[in-house]
């Protein structure tokens, strides 16, 4: 064989191997959660490493449905008194977020990071009721079942889609890649 001939074959034979093992997902290593390093303990985690093979599902936000009417949209004419308050419409939306992920083969232990909006409560002189926010979270968020926490972010905002909504929420969920 010439020199050209054995060149050509060792890179044919590297583009094989390179090639075959492409397709071959990498072990996935669990997620990192990192609690606050802070002297207090945090009902969030301060951050989370999602290292390579993880799988991300993003959920669009979420806002409350009426009582008995899950997954329904909500009328036009609704007031914020027939939602409920924060606390009772984040506890809405929290089952809608563990029903969708359910829906899709995960589960709220699978969440890692929540966005949260709040509106003033009219019925708290327009204050965002964050302790509300925060009993419906601790429902379903390092709890009995579920001892996972997020990394979180809770931002007042003027106004929600329908002036019924005092919260809307928006989820990531992450967990090692199924393998085929």
């Amino acid at each position: 064989m010439t020199r050209n001939q054995l060149v050509a074959n060792a890179l044919w034979a590297l583009a094989a191997a390179v090639f075959s093992t492409a397709s071959i997902p990498a072990q996935a290593q669990e997620i990192a959660r990192y609690k606050s390093s802070g002297s207090a303990p945090s009902a969030i985690l301060e951050g989370v490493l999602l290292p390579p093979g993880i799988e991300t599902l993003l959920l669009s936000g979420q806002t409350a449905t009426l009582p008995g009417t899950p997954d329904k949209s909500v009328p036009p004419e609704t007031t914020s008194a027939q939602l409920g308050d924060t606390r009772q419409q984040t506890a809405s939306i929290l089952a809608r977020i563990k029903a969708t992920l359910e829906r899709h083969g995960w589960s709220m232990s699978d969440v890692v990071r929540l966005t949260v909006y709040l509106v003033g409560d009219p019925a708290k002189g327009g204050r965002m009721d964050y302790e509300g926010m925060n009993r419906a979270y601790r429902e379903y968020f390092g709890a009995a079942a579920n001892a996972n926490l997020v990394t979180r972010e809770t931002v007042r905002i003027v106004a929600l889609a329908e002036p019924a909504y005092l919260v809307e929420i928006q989820a990531t969920a992450a967990r090692a890649a199924k393998r085929p």
